[in-house]
């Protein structure tokens, strides 16, 4: 296979592909990394000891599998050392040096054609540049579409100095690690509409990407059946919506075709999506970071941002006099300078912003969506995403059945109030969350326009037999014998004051001198992850806008 590329990056090592075999429900595609070359350890000699630990021969890959990696130790543990996957070592020295708030970001080192230096792997490393404190333009939020807007901002500009903030020990553990990962086409957007041109570019440019990094994924495509006459002419609206956006492929099957699909599932009509897939969006994550730490870029993590302002005196020691003018605070007291600031900090972007002054509006509210899940033993029932007719009447696309990458296969989610905004567990409760969100004239207008589906949607949350009749509706096969309690994810919803959800796009700056200097993404709207590319094309563009680079 050949070597892959990014525009701005140095080539990688070649990749040996490993063929998967045609399933039921499309290809998938995986890959392995060759073990590392024996020249690169004795040429390393601060490195050795990595690999050292980890002289394991590697098996071939079956189809269908991610292919292991060589065991490799991961570094972490704080300054002193860590404990890899196959014994202890002590970290190299340039490891040693980093100040103990500025925490690696992960482990394996592999080898780097440009410069003779050691390139990040997944999972990530610490590289020189985080003894910086200084940097051209910072981003906050080490999620999906932070990390693709730093990596776009990057490679455009590899002059500049950047920065990624994150406020967990690792990246990319919230929206963007707890969600269904389906690889959206566009059908349900407003023709037009912003939000519909960026699902539909940026599912092509997830495809081309995770080809390019050799992340698997699964072309497994989607039904949108329609189980009562009465949905069929709703079903043909979203036909025809998805035909003025672009969607490739689609198409209304009958009753046969659906079963030539998916033999288990009953329906009067179906809307045929192909394109529509699935993939591990964590891992389309982190390897934006690994591209943006390649091309320079620096990432901090457990660096929770409190405080934001213009700085009043140049930092101590430093001769750049107020080159670096905006001061950003974690709740550590530590701090980084910057010229400019990106915010992308989706569940607090409210909060963020308010910070620099912006409108309290819109206020996010978090809405947990709680996923039920196949037994092993009755996956076979499902190949593709499939999905009910969504009622207009409500905001939320119903309970669907979604197969994951790892084989199993997700049902759901339903869509209820949290009462903490990274809470994913049904009795997960923050005071300070609750009183903000009860206290929102918004969120009690929004009540009152859906109080017969939100108490619909309570009510099955508490009891199985009442999302299994949803579910028997497309699948009748489904028992409750047959289903368990899976994980559960939050989405940062955006609302105004008039209890309207808001379906678009918001940047933001603030008041005062530091409006010239930051761009907060205050609503970043689903499908986010399928977008990212996309979205961090035009976040990019507006920050180039904005402040002239």
């Amino acid at each position: 296979m050949g070597k892959p590329s990014v525009p701005g990056l140095p080539p990688s090592p070649r990749w040996r592909h490993v063929v998967g075999k045609r399933t039921p429900g499309g290809t998938l595609r995986c890959f392995r990394r060759p073990p590392l070359r024996d020249s690169f350890s004795r040429s390393r000699p601060a490195l050795r000891g990595l690999r050292s630990a980890s002289n394991t021969t590697t098996t071939p890959a079956r189809a269908h599998t991610h292919t292991p990696r060589r065991a490799r130790p991961v570094v972490g543990g704080g300054e002193g050392g860590g404990v890899g996957r196959t014994g202890s070592f002590a970290l190299p020295p340039e490891l040693a040096m980093i100040p103990a708030w500025i925490r690696p970001v992960g482990g394996a080192w592999r080898p780097c054609r440009a410069g003779g230096r050691a390139m990040p792997s997944r999972p990530l490393s610490a590289d020189n540049g985080l003894r910086r404190s200084t940097f051209d333009v910072v981003v906050i939020g080490g999620g999906i579409v932070g990390l693709a807007s730093a990596r776009e901002l990057c490679l455009r500009h590899p002059s500049l100095v950047f920065a990624v903030l994150e406020k967990e020990k690792e990246l990319a553990l919230h929206q963007s690690g707890h969600n269904s990962g389906v690889i959206h086409s566009g059908i349900y957007y407003t023709p037009g509409s912003l939000k519909a041109k960026l699902c539909v570019e940026g599912a092509v440019l997830c495809y081309e990407y995770c080809d390019q990094k050799r992340i698997p994924y699964k072309q497994c495509g989607k039904l949108i059946v329609a189980v009562e006459h009465e949905e069929i002419p709703r079903l043909k609206a979203l036909y025809e919506r998805g035909t003025q956006n672009n969607v490739r492929g689609l198409k209304l099957i009958s009753p046969k075709e659906i079963q030539a699909k998916e033999p288990y599932c009953r329906g009067l009509m179906a809307l045929d999506s192909p394109y529509t897939g699935i993939v591990n969006y964590r891992q389309v994550a982190l390897a934006y970071a690994e591209d943006f730490q390649t091309a320079g870029g620096t990432i901090l993590t457990e660096f929770e941002v409190e405080h934001m302002d213009m700085a009043k005196e140049s930092a101590e020691g430093s001769k750049e006099g107020m080159k670096y003018p905006v001061v950003v605070r974690n709740s550590k007291g530590k701090e980084v300078r910057c010229r400019h600031l990106v915010s992308c900090a989706g569940l607090y972007s409210d909060k963020l912003s308010q910070i620099s002054g912006c409108d309290p509006e819109p206020r996010i509210v978090p809405f947990r969506g709680d996923y039920l899940v196949l037994k092993p033993e009755k996956c076979y029932l499902v190949r593709g995403n499939i999905y009910p007719v969504p009622d207009p009447r409500f905001p939320f696309l119903g309970i669907h059945f979604t197969p994951r990458m790892d084989g199993n296969v997700w049902l759901g989610p339903n869509a209820v109030l949290a009462f903490k905004r990274e809470g994913y567990k049904f009795y997960d409760f923050s005071i300070q969350d609750f009183i903000d969100a009860a206290a929102y004239s918004g969120l009690w207008k929004l009540v009152l326009k859906n109080f017969s589906y939100g108490v619909g949607e309570m009510y099955r949350a508490c009891f199985l037999n009442a999302q299994l009749k949803q579910l028997q509706r497309i699948i009748p096969e489904v028992t409750i014998n047959d289903i368990q309690r899976g994980p559960a994810g939050v989405r940062a919803q955006a609302l105004d004051s008039g209890g309207n959800l808001i379906d678009d796009f918001v940047f933001d700056s603030g008041t005062g001198d530091i409006a010239a200097r930051i761009l907060h993404v205050r609503n970043a709207p689903s499908p986010a992850a399928t977008s990212s590319l996309a979205i961090a094309k035009m976040i990019a563009n507006e920050v180039e806008q904005r402040f002239k680079l």
